[in-house]
């Protein structure tokens, strides 16, 4: 069966066409709940703010404005604006879970391997959880969705060199921030190159 790209199947929402949004839902659905559990946390959270997402396209598609921006970046503003309300309904620290879903494990058979591996991903999740919210959402949307500069500069409403800028302090704050905690950890652990 042939695919149809967004512009076709976005218009026919636009007019109406229910059956050509539940398209639209089907190929984005997951990348929104992705990034929604990121940003949150909670599986049950991100469910319901998920669902919101689409409800509330569905009920300003016939509104939608084709600025040349990917329909995704609509529903990522979108999942943006929902994240931060819930923020602040929820006067919460914004976090991203200790899980295996940003990091793969790398299965070794030796346990001291599982353990520190194991160890390195929570100090990496920790340092995440400190930056700024627009840091957070361009580490989910690069490592989690994979998405290029170009589309993260789109979502973010931000030129792919700002990205690319911002990308590279994120990194850098990052390193900083693990070396800081492995000198706490161990004295013996070089910077991180």
């Amino acid at each position: 069966m042939l695919e149809i790209d967004d512009n076709a199947v976005l218009e026919k929402a636009v007019q109406g066409d229910s059956e050509a949004f539940g398209l639209l839902y089907e190929r984005y659905v997951t990348r929104i709940y992705n990034y929604i559990f990121y940003r949150i946390g909670s599986s049950y959270d991100a469910e319901d703010l998920t669902e919101r997402v689409f409800i509330r396209a569905l009920r300003h598609i016939n509104r939608y404005n084709n600025r040349g921006l990917p329909f995704s970046a609509w529903l990522y503003r979108i999942a943006h604006n929902l994240v931060a309300n819930w923020y602040r309904d929820n006067s919460r620290r914004k976090e991203i879970p200790l899980d295996d879903g940003i990091l793969t494990s790398h299965q070794s058979s030796f346990p001291e391997q599982e353990v520190l591996h194991s160890e390195e991903r929570e100090r990496l999740l920790q340092v995440i959880r400190t930056l700024p919210p627009d840091r957070q959402q361009l580490v989910i949307l690069k490592f989690v969705d994979h998405l290029s500069n170009a589309e993260i500069g789109q979502i973010m409403g931000r030129t792919e060199g700002a990205i690319k800028s911002l990308y590279h302090r994120t990194l850098l704050t990052i390193r900083d921030e693990l070396f800081s905690l492995s000198i706490g950890v161990d004295d013996t652990i070089g910077p991180i190159n």
